[in-house]
């Protein structure tokens, strides 16, 4: 064949950086955006924090509000359009371009009446974590032992995991002392005895129900104390698929005495170390407040989860005076104001998705899950005409605090179960239903789950017995011969 050259059109779609940049900060939880924001604080010297002004919050809240918000926030808090603030992005960025700054000094007068509060403490101090093991040598060297035997109860100290077990063979650790000290496995089970009279009670322990047994054995002498030792020392099989019967048969006791050492039981702790594990506690931080205001739901952005950013001042005067010898400032300075721009439609997106979840589940905030409605990613993308995937990008690890506690707006998305009415439940609702229904129940005969399913009918919900056990299953709620009391 000849070869020839040929024109050909076609048409395909590309993102810009800038869309790439806006879809991917859309898709990051507020933890993730925080680094990514300061990740190109430290790349980009166009882009600074906004500094506090004089009784503004400072301190954590340095990523508290991104300015320029305020006015989205306005609008869904006074009920006006669903969409909140729908400005186009080019006059946004048209008035960036003129004053070679963001001011949002305006913004964020929530967290300026924090900062007013003269008693509000922005420098607690963190009380410092004592590990297991500092605290039991602290025991140790207040012990009247030899300093010998304190050598060796501390060698044991040292191979206790985290929640306060050995799980080594005592002829293991044996095996690691060197020869020459001359101990024995009888030194070494010594030692062990002593770290088990330590505080926390049940440390040391090599099997769970060791564990239980010291601390039974640390409480005070009485009939229903020996009962719960003899249960967790020889039964305690019986009393984990709660085979009553059984254990009254075998133990000769009472109703009565029998529910007191189950009582005695369940108030013991299996992992005595875990309280000193110093594992720090994380907490969510809510994109998204909900407030009821003048009898309508409303949504406001969390001041303390929004970026507080702007162009550097100086450097944009900088390159204004001298334009023509930018070079590649020119090119951060405009990546700057996209930055900032695309924050700032992250959070109307946000804003904007989440009232028009509050507006379908303003019963669910009226009357609990009883009332939520089934709905789903496309009845929102819908109303706000957006696509699919952006809204499950805007409800992915992102968090609504409401009267009801902090929810990830996933939460108010649920499959529709039908009704003998024509109509439809939502999945939610049927699993409070559910819970309804085992919290009500009488424990000494909890209800099987083809007797709730008889109560659902009865209330117009058609579901099938392994519907209930599934949704049972989510709830954490045990099958019946488990949720049976004394």
């Amino acid at each position: 064949m000849k070869p020839t050259l040929q024109l050909k059109l076609s048409q395909h779609l590309t993102l810009t950086p800038q869309l790439q940049q806006s879809i991917k900060l859309l898709q990051l939880s507020t933890l993730e955006l925080n680094q990514e924001v300061e990740r190109f604080l430290q790349e980009n010297p166009m882009l600074e924090r906004e500094e506090s002004s004089e009784g503004a919050f400072s301190g954590p809240s340095d990523t508290a509000l991104p300015p320029g918000l305020t006015g989205t926030a306005t609008t869904a808090e006074s009920g006006g359009s669903e969409r909140g603030d729908e400005r186009e992005p080019d006059a946004f960025m048209d008035g960036i371009a003129d004053e070679e700054k963001v001011d949002w000094s305006d913004a964020g007068g929530g967290a300026r009446n924090r900062g007013e509060d003269e008693d509000f403490d922005f420098q607690e101090a963190q009380a410092a974590s004592t590990s297991l093991r500092e605290h039991l040598d602290a025991q140790v060297a207040l012990s009247p032992l030899s300093n010998r035997d304190r050598m060796l109860v501390r060698f044991v100290i040292e191979a206790l995991d985290d929640d306060g077990y050995l799980r080594q063979e005592l002829e293991e650790l044996f095996e690691l002392l060197p020869p020459e000290l001359g101990f024995d496995t009888d030194d070494l089970m010594i030692a062990l005895r002593h770290v088990q009279q330590l505080d926390p009670s049940g440390v040391g322990a090599r099997t769970p129900q060791e564990c239980l047994g010291l601390q039974l054995r640390a409480l005070p002498a009485s009939p229903e104390r020996d009962l719960a030792l003899v249960i967790v020392e020889q039964y305690i099989e019986l009393l984990a698929v709660r085979n009553f019967n059984q254990i009254r048969h075998v133990t000769g006791c009472e109703n009565e005495t029998l529910r007191t050492a189950r009582a005695l039981i369940l108030d013991l702790d299996p992992y005595p170390g875990s309280r000193h594990s110093g594992e720090e506690t994380r907490y969510v931080l809510p994109d998204v407040n909900v407030r009821k205001i003048r009898g309508r739901w409303a949504a406001m952005l969390n001041d303390e989860a929004m970026p507080k950013l702007r162009v550097n001042r100086l450097y944009a005067t900088l390159l204004r005076q001298n334009r023509g010898q930018a070079g590649a400032l020119s090119g951060q300075l405009q990546e700057a104001r996209w930055f900032i721009k695309n924050i700032r439609q992250r959070f109307d997106t946000i804003l904007r998705v989440s009232q028009a979840i509050v507006d379908q589940q303003r019963q669910f905030f009226d009357h609990g899950e009883v009332a939520m409605r089934p709905l789903t990613l496309r009845e929102i993308a819908d109303r706000l005409e957006l696509h699919e995937s952006t809204v499950s990008r805007v409800t992915t690890q992102k968090y609504m605090a409401t009267p009801r506690g902090v929810l990830e707006l996933k939460y108010f998305f649920s499959s529709h179960v039908a009704t003998d009415v024509g109509g439809a439940a939502s999945s939610t609702a049927i699993r409070a239903l559910i819970r309804q229904i085992i919290d009500a129940e009488d424990k000494k005969k909890p209800l099987s789950d083809a007797k709730i399913v008889d109560l659902l009918n009865e209330q117009g919900v058609v579901v099938a017995r392994r519907t209930i056990v599934k949704y049972r299953t989510s709830l954490n709620i045990p099958p019946v011969n488990l949720r049976k009391t004394l």
